[in-house]
């Protein structure tokens, strides 16, 4: 914890597209632990405290604050990560912060999800009140009614409870003076990057018709709802919520899947996509998440140069199946057939004769097919 910065956890490769997770009032970042480590495989994760919340130092803000000051401290701590552009998803006060960097700071978003949250939180004066019976009371009354405004009946998150009970009273305080004064509604149509918003349909706090206004105004949005949510949906429902922010944050997907087939042929990759399985589905998708859409897209190489390292790796490996596929792709990312030879003429003296003597034989094969 510091005085100046959120306290936060990051999680996935440093090399993936940053995501940016921010929690509810009352919460700590562990309201992201069923969802965030399956994000991280193909993000770089970052959850983020609230300030006087989990481990962020309640002197990060005080009275009179504003969801404008939270989203202030939520750049700080991009910039000191050095992350310029990210991906954000909050729940309720953190999906506001999301909404308020959409308006105000479109250029260091590249999209957003808001989940059980609002454009607007039914006016300053329950807030207001709130926030004086913290400053006069502390916060153990308000946190045994945490249940029935988190959760269904029955269910609960005992953990979350507790960071609820153990937040500073004046931080959190100050946070209720940010919602409200927290109306965007007037500025929705301006937010320009993709937006997804996701409903908890049993939520109390925010109820469904509150993301339905938001998906309504703000263009291109799409809107989920989840049966059995209340307001807390990622500890509550965190499959549904992993599900909907995986469609929404699935660039990397989309654009691996163009790469594979730009490297690998239609045909090739129609054949595998017939072949997928409920088993070997969720393979299928990491590899056009990861090796298509992160290290293939990476324009530190070009594609020939990716090319000549993928087949020495096959060769060195004894992959003589893939290597005729990616002797097809090295034709297809302009290497020539002597270019080819010279690759693995190389790979006879780091990777043993044997091996490039099967190799040629593989690549003589495919390319005869190629020129017939």
């Amino acid at each position: 914890m510091t005085d100046t910065l959120l306290n936060h956890l990051t999680e996935g490769p440093s090399s993936a597209p940053p995501l940016l997770l921010g929690p509810s009032l009352g919460t700590s970042y562990a309201l992201w632990d069923e969802v965030a480590p399956e994000l991280s495989v193909a993000h770089r994760v970052v959850r983020w405290d609230l300030p006087g919340h989990g481990g962020s130092a309640a002197g990060l803000i005080g009275a009179g604050a504003t969801v404008g000051d939270l989203a202030g401290l939520v750049l700080a701590l991009a910039d000191a990560l050095g992350i310029e552009r990210f991906a954000y998803a909050g729940v309720s006060l953190g999906g506001a912060v999301g909404l308020h960097l959409a308006v105000h700071h479109p250029d260091r978003l590249s999209s957003l999800a808001v989940i059980c949250s609002s454009a607007h939180f039914n006016g300053a004066k329950p807030w207001q009140e709130r926030a004086a019976l913290v400053r006069r009371e502390g916060l153990a009354g308000l946190a045994e009614g945490a249940h029935a405004r988190w959760f269904t009946s029955g269910f609960t998150v005992p953990g979350l409870v507790r960071d609820h009970r153990e937040a500073d009273p004046g931080a959190y305080a100050a946070c209720c003076d940010a919602l409200a004064s927290f109306d965007l509604r007037d500025r929705l149509a301006e937010v320009s990057v993709p937006t997804l918003l996701v409903a908890g349909r049993e939520d109390p706090a925010t109820p469904p018709e509150h993301l339905r206004e938001i998906a309504d105004a703000v263009p291109d949005a799409a809107l989920v709802e989840i049966p059995g949510a209340s307001h807390l949906a990622p500890a509550q429902r965190p499959e549904a919520v992993l599900t909907a922010l995986r469609t929404h944050f699935g660039g990397a997907a989309r654009r691996g899947m163009e790469v594979r087939r730009e490297v690998l042929g239609d045909a090739h990759v129609d054949r595998a996509q017939a072949r997928q399985t409920p088993f070997t589905a969720r393979f299928q998708d990491f590899i056009s998440r990861y090796a298509w859409g992160e290290i293939w897209t990476d324009p530190t190489l070009t594609r020939r140069e990716r090319s000549m390292v993928t087949l020495t790796a096959l060769v060195a490996h004894g992959h003589y199946d893939e290597l005729a596929m990616h002797v097809r792709a090295a034709r297809r990312n302009g290497l020539t057939a002597e270019e080819i030879g010279a690759v693995l003429l190389q790979t006879a003296v780091y990777c043993g004769v044997p091996a490039a003597n099967s190799a040629f034989a593989t690549a003589q094969r495919v390319l005869a097919e190629e020129d017939g």
